[in-house]
């Protein structure tokens, strides 16, 4: 007889930890800090789990991620949506904290989730600086639509306001480009992808913090990684319209806008985009294979280090 797999699911609240263990059912809850995290590690060690399973909770996984993963212990961050659909499909609908560590357990015990690497310090950073970035553009943006409807006694600080995000907005993305510069391998694949005309720097930056599969996948593998593959929805006879969706918002969105200036100035690109057009496809149809088209250059760039200049003498 060999033990039972251990598979551990672990739910992330600002003040605490709650942790379940299966096919044990036992569990506990921890405060989480330090001396928390520090317990958890202790703990599950000795267990050898074949998978811990945490919830993305928009950054305060990161720090019990890193222990983890730093102690070795096979740790995978899940889309919140796939576990909540999980315990749906399972008949659980009471919702806990002391449950939802359960259905994580439960979740990496029937799915067994990819345990991926631990994006280094670098990394971390530089996608803490793109989501600042991102918080400082939403913020310009508010306050520029509040200007023009705002008394006139509120524009004079509205105003100001205005010019002191868009002071901080300029030292970010100064920040931004030390931080690529420092770094020689972010450097060259900064200039490989900001050789395809459409392609800018926030695009490329988005792709190095947030998408750093990029050039290790295949084309298939990276597109539905992102969200941009198309599903089918088919039943039967029935053959329901194929879309996309799930996978990483930050890098679709930052993807799109660079689809919609490439499909304008890339030579190749635009004709691939008039293409499906003439064929009678929706604009955001044929907008949306131009990100898969563009996501899957952008990865083979990278996978033989090509740039677009050279790629497109070689085609013409």
């Amino acid at each position: 007889m060999t033990d039972a797999a251990v598979f551990v699911g672990i739910d992330i609240s600002k003040t605490r930890l709650d942790v379940a263990v299966r096919p044990t059912g036992s569990a506990f809850t921890v405060s989480y800090d330090e001396t928390g995290i520090t317990t958890v590690v202790q703990r599950l060690r000795p267990l050898s789990p074949v998978g811990i399973v945490l919830e993305a909770t928009g950054g305060l996984e990161v720090l019990l991620s890193g222990a983890l993963a730093t102690a070795g212990l096979p740790v995978a961050v899940v889309n919140p949506r796939q576990v909540r659909d999980f315990a749906r499909a399972t008949g659980r609908l009471a919702k806990t904290d002391a449950l939802d560590a359960q259905i994580l357990a439960q979740f990496a015990e029937a799915v067994r989730p990819a345990c991926r690497p631990l994006p280094d310090a670098s990394t971390q950073q530089l996608a803490a600086l793109i989501m600042r970035r991102r918080q400082l553009v939403e913020m310009l943006t508010a306050e520029k639509n509040r200007r023009g409807s705002a008394p006139r006694v509120m524009r004079t600080n509205i105003q100001q306001h205005i010019e002191w995000l868009q002071q901080h907005l300029a030292q970010l993305d100064q920040e931004l480009t030390t931080a690529v510069q420092a770094s020689p391998i972010w450097r060259e694949h900064d200039e490989l992808l900001q050789s395809v005309p459409g392609i800018g720097p926030v695009v490329t930056r988005t792709l190095l913090a947030e998408l750093p599969e990029l050039g290790t996948l295949t084309h298939k593998q990276i597109a539905a990684l992102v969200g941009v593959a198309p599903l089918n929805r088919d039943s039967g006879t029935f053959r329901g319209k194929r879309r996309v969706w799930g996978g990483r918002a930050t890098v679709r969105a930052v993807l799109y806008m660079g689809a919609l200036v490439a499909a304008r100035h890339n030579r190749v690109l635009k004709a691939f985009y008039q293409r499906l057009r003439q064929a009678g496809k929706a604009p955001k149809v044929a907008l949306t294979a131009c990100m898969r088209k563009l996501l899957t250059m952008l990865n083979a760039m990278l996978k033989h280090r090509t740039s677009w200049r050279d790629t497109s003498a070689q085609t013409t």
